[in-house]
Order: structure tokens, then C-alpha cells, then sequence
């Protein structure tokens, strides 16, 4: 099963440069607004050590999406299709925005969910652009 799920993402970004995701891509304006209305959670899945290296966005949730190795969390889909119904609405973020748009594309177009939105660019863009961070 974890096999199958790196070969999808594997497949999943070399689609992605041949079409338009399959998900919302939100750049930090569009960001910040969906932050406002507080009913959509925000994922932050990168590592805790960047976390601590940058901090997170306020109220985000931690989970932790791949290792320092670039492999898959065994744990992570269990954990978070138990938190995220497959029609709720939903905010990834990362570094870049590299992981969350493999992510993404798998929680769309393999596991039929219907509200995801990526945070194009990631953390990196956010703090770029002077948005505030918390510290962990």
C-alpha cells in the first residue's frame, strides 16, 4: 500500500506539468481571506523542523506529510482522512508548495475529495510577503 501510494504521487507530478490541477490553488490574498472566515482548517505538513525553523500560520494543524527522506508518514492518510471528511473543506500548505500539490492531486483524484485547496508557493511565499508567523 505505501508502495502504491509513492508511485501515485510519483504520477501524480509528472501529470502535473502536462494540465491544471484538479484542486484550488490559492495565492496568500486568497489565503489570508479564507483564514478570516475560520471554517476551513489549515494543514501544515511539513516536518517539526521546520516548524521550528519558521514557524507555523496561526491555528494551523501539524501533520506531518513525509520524513527527512522524502518517504511517506505510514501513519499520515489514516490520521488525516480520520480529521478531513472527503467533502470538507481543506487548506495544505508546505515549504513550497511542492508536497501539498502531490497531496492534493492524490486526496482529488484518488480518495474523491472535492474541497482542496493549495497554498501555491507555501510558507516560504507567506513570510515572504511579511504574513504573520507563530513560533513553536
Amino acid at each position: 500500500m505505501f508502495l502504491r501510494i509513492i508511485g501515485l504521487m510519483l504520477l501524480a507530478l509528472t501529470l502535473s506539468a502536462c494540465s491544471e490541477p484538479p484542486y484550488n490553488n490559492l495565492d496568500n490574498a486568497q489565503l489570508a481571506s479564507m483564514l478570516q472566515q475560520k471554517n476551513v482548517p489549515i494543514y501544515d505538513i511539513r516536518r517539526v523542523d521546520e516548524w521550528r525553523q519558521t514557524g507555523v500560520i496561526k491555528g494551523s494543524k501539524l501533520l506531518t506529510f513525509v520524513d527527512g527522506g522524502g518517504r511517506v508518514k505510514p501513519r499520515f492518510l489514516e490520521k488525516f482522512t480520520a480529521k478531513v471528511g472527503q467533502n470538507d473543506p481543506v487548506i495544505l500548505i508546505c515549504r513550497t508548495g511542492n508536497r501539498t500539490d502531490a497531496l492534493a492531486r492524490h486526496l482529488v483524484e484518488q480518495m474523491g475529495y472535492t474541497q482542496v485547496y493549495n497554498v501555491r508557493n507555501g510558507i516560504s511565499r507567506w513570510i515572504g510577503d511579511n504574513q504573520p508567523v507563530t513560533r513553536i
